[in-house]
């Protein structure tokens, strides 16, 4: 099975080999756990939703059955209007429904920086969506790794090898349970 990874640079590896990335780790797990998957990375750094968006149709031609979709993190560290963050990842499930591939919504949660008002909006965007297009949703994408030092790289944001890992090591389980029960057919 062909599985996009479809994000920004937390599913690209930024500042990492590609061994150490999302992607490659990830398929490295489920080979391990008996799932022959296939891991594509489709992760660009710095990519907001509206960037991702642009750039869907062209992902979707290596032609994927499954879609872990990993997007916001930009839109949120700039800033950008939740609204819209909500609006481009509605379009992108709205396509990835129309090409008949299976997604799962990788959640993501807003930095303090901008105020409760905004992560309330920010942050129920993911629910919401899932609710929407009635596809499985992992909370939060660097659940047990953003902001720790030991597990993220000099910029604080993003993570490193040990922070892959934890990464795998809690949203795999998952990811293994949605591909045997092939949650979300568009």
């Amino acid at each position: 099975m062909r599985v996009l990874a479809f994000g920004d640079s937390l599913t690209s590896g930024y500042g990492l080999p590609p061994e150490e990335t999302f992607p490659a780790r990830l398929e490295a797990r489920l080979r391990a756990d008996g799932v022959a998957a296939q891991i594509i990375n489709a992760g660009v750094s710095g990519d907001t939703t509206a960037g991702a968006l642009a750039r869907l149709d062209w992902s979707l031609g290596d032609k994927p059955d499954y879609v872990l979709v990993e997007l916001g993190a930009n839109d949120a560290l700039r800033g950008l209007d939740p609204q819209q963050a909500y609006a481009n990842l509605d379009r992108i499930l709205a396509r990835l429904k129309a090409a008949q591939v299976k997604v799962m919504l990788l959640g993501m949660q807003a930095p303090a920086n901008w105020g409760r008002d905004y992560d309330r909006s920010f942050d129920a965007i993911y629910p919401k969506l899932a609710a929407k297009w009635q596809v499985p949703l992992y909370p939060f994408f660097l659940d047990g790794v953003a902001l720790d030092p030991k597990l993220t790289q000099g910029d604080g944001l993003h993570p490193n090898a040990k922070g892959v890992d934890i990464i795998v090591e809690r949203l795999a389980p998952a990811v293994e349970r949605w591909l045997a029960q092939g949650e979300g057919r568009g």
